[in-house]
């Protein structure tokens, strides 16, 4: 390893000890804000009615449609062409459902529809991937019946210490697509890579920075940002531009922070927890996407999962149907840009083109960087448009929030 590699967790210590100074004035200004109970009302709005656990307590059901689908098309009691059907409509709705109970349902926090639209998103993508890999074993199988039997190999003496690797259309049981479900994967496989045992202390060491970033995140948020954005509100109703500029810059410093905390958090702290309690082998969940000197580098290192998904499922078969390189890469920022916009402007129940546009604003940066600027300049691009970014992001939906909500009910 170069001496000069930064980490995950030496960027994470560079990032609070920088921004430390800036905390503690926060904390002379604003006293302590941290309210625990606080956070609980972000979820529950009706102590008595729970719609977010319900939606996601109910996603098993979509889960069990589409493992039962399998079944009749392994065994061929359903056609290829109604088991299209019937995993279309499926999966529309994992997606659909879920949005219209949020939007119908006025107990539903924001908060807790955007955790619970969050796991519909997830399993929309693993059901994907699980139903794509079978019709490929489907055709492998159908594939290898037209050229007639294999040939008989050989068994070894000690046949029964090697492993026996699970084959189609065995791996349809609920044990087989729970296991995938619960992995830290977005990629159905039949035979994950698994690890020998588990790792009693890296399990603890990961617990403990799961329930230790948990609680920083939150009491910087509490702290730190909502202070922050409550002060914007007055510039951007007075359309006080300098103002506006100098709340985001301010806003920009903690917001940045929160999500390298957050990044820290799910990527490399709760999915090796899960891996190393599911004993799955594959722990790339990142790469060194802080060292990326062009924005497509980094939308292709810092969130594995989705991109190895993205790449399998979309792009890939988008290439072989003959589309260009260049409108494959374009339909996939689309697509990211509608789940992004999917989990925030439903469970906020407005939508607002210019943030669509602004996440496909990322394909003319992209080529922009990637054209015009190289090595450090292209990093430096890269993380100002992370800075930046988000916290515009953050302002504006705060604020339309704010008059749709709070301005017309006064």
């Amino acid at each position: 390893m170069p001496e000069d590699y930064i980490g995950p967790d030496r960027l994470l210590s560079l990032q609070v000890l920088s921004n430390a100074r800036l905390f503690l004035e926060n904390l002379i200004k604003y006293g302590i804000l941290v309210d625990p109970i606080q956070v609980i009302s972000l979820f529950l709005k009706d102590p008595y009615s729970w719609p977010a656990p319900c939606l996601i307590i109910g996603a098993n059901g979509f889960a069990l449609v589409t493992l039962h689908v399998e079944k009749k098309l392994a065994t061929g009691s359903l056609s290829e062409q109604s088991g299209t059907v019937l995993h279309t409509f499926n999966l529309l709705m994992v997606l659909c459902f879920p949005a219209l109970v949020v939007l119908a349902v006025t107990s539903v926090t924001p908060a807790g529809a955007i955790f619970a639209l969050s796991v519909h998103t997830v399993l929309f993508l693993k059901l994907f991937s699980f139903r794509d890999v079978n019709k490929w074993c489907r055709e492998k199988k159908s594939a290898k019946a037209t050229r007639g039997p294999p040939a008989s190999r050989p068994q070894k003496a000690n046949g029964s210490a090697v492993p026996q690797k699970v084959t189609y259309p065995d791996n349809l049981s609920y044990k087989d697509l729970y296991y995938f479900l619960l992995a830290p994967t977005l990629c159905y496989e039949l035979n994950f890579p698994r690890s020998p045992r588990i790792r009693k202390r890296f399990l603890l060491r990961r617990l403990f920075e799961m329930l230790f970033f948990l609680q920083l995140l939150v009491g910087l948020i509490q702290q730190w940002m909502v202070p922050t954005i409550q002060n914007s509100m007055k510039p951007f109703r007075d359309m006080d531009y300098s103002r506006i500029i100098e709340r985001l810059l301010k806003l920009a410093v903690p917001n940045h922070l929160i999500w390298l905390i957050f990044f820290y958090w799910f990527f490399h702290s709760s999915l090796n927890f899960i891996a190393e309690i599911l004993q799955f082998g594959d722990r790339e969940f990142y790469r060194d996407w802080w060292n990326s000197e062009s924005v497509t580098y980094f939308w292709q290192n810092w969130n594995i999962p989705v991109h190895k998904w993205c790449l399998r499922h979309f792009y890939k078969p988008m290439m072989r149907k003959g589309a260009s390189k260049c409108t494959a890469q374009v339909a996939v920022f689309l697509a990211s840009a509608f789940f992004h916009e999917y989990l925030v402007s439903v469970p906020l129940k407005m939508f607002r083109l210019w943030a669509f546009m602004g996440m496909a604003a990322q394909i003319p940066l992209a080529w922009f960087v990637g054209r015009f600027l190289r090595g450090n300049y292209g990093n430096a691009a890269v993380w100002m448009s992370l800075i930046i970014g988000q916290p515009i992001a953050v302002l504006m939906y705060v604020h339309d929030y704010y008059v749709l909500n709070y301005e017309g009910s006064q």
